[in-house]
């Protein structure tokens, strides 16, 4: 039985027949998800805004391009991770360019477009993520933070779902060694990762409220 049309599929499909009105809602719906989608990974609050701006641009260059397979957020996010991958590749480290394959956020220096955490756990929680390599930390990040199945962030990675599913074993393994890394005190490690579920499911809370904000230099 073919499932009914979203309200994403009749306000993409109205936008690609011209309705401009149509594609303001759409990008009215998405833009906090891909605001979010970009926080902990830029290093400026103006590039993490143009980077949403490209994004949407590509979508209204490339109008018709969805044929309605799978979920347009997923459609979105694919083309947004295309975005991060050629501004990471732009960047510059130790005379190289970031690799998201191997390299991480944290290589990008201090004060990120950051979220913010209420509780220590939170914040360790964050940092931790950008100390894994990036393509690791996106994993993580659609599965907690956007609630994402295994075959939605296999169409915004590119990749199979089963490397999906190897690659989500391998985050959380580096995740682990990461938070140890930077807890200092056993009790607030333990305290991060016997909770990792409830912590990321607060995060998303504040994720979605739009909690999102370009961090003090330090």
């Amino acid at each position: 039985m073919t499932a009914p049309p979203s309200d994403d599929d009749v306000l993409y499909r109205a936008w690609a027949s011209g309705d401009t009105a149509a594609g303001g809602q759409l990008v009215d719906r998405h833009l906090r998800r891909l605001a979010r989608f970009f926080a902990n990974k830029v290093r400026s609050a103006p590039d993490a805004e143009e980077l949403v701006a490209e994004t949407f641009e590509i979508c209204a260059r490339k109008l018709g391009d969805w044929s309605g397979a799978g979920s347009f957020r997923a459609y979105l996010l694919g083309v947004g991770h295309n975005v991060l991958r050629n501004y990471l590749r732009s960047k510059v480290r130790n005379g190289r360019e970031i690799d998201p394959e191997t390299d991480h956020i944290a290589a990008l220096g201090p004060s990120p477009v950051t979220l913010v955490g209420d509780h220590r756990e939170q914040r360790l929680l964050l940092e931790g993520l950008r100390r894994i390599p990036i393509e690791h930390q996106l994993v993580l990040e659609l599965s907690h933070f956007e609630e994402m199945s295994r075959s939605e962030i296999a169409a915004v990675l590119g990749i199979p779902e089963g490397t999906v599913a190897s690659r989500t074993r391998r985050a959380h393994e580096l995740l682990a060694t990461a938070l140890g890394e930077l807890a200092g005190a056993p009790e607030l490690l333990r305290s991060t990762l016997h909770g990792l579920g409830d912590w990321a499911a607060a995060l998303r809370a504040r994720l979605a409220a739009g909690d999102v904000h370009a961090a003090p230099r330090r």
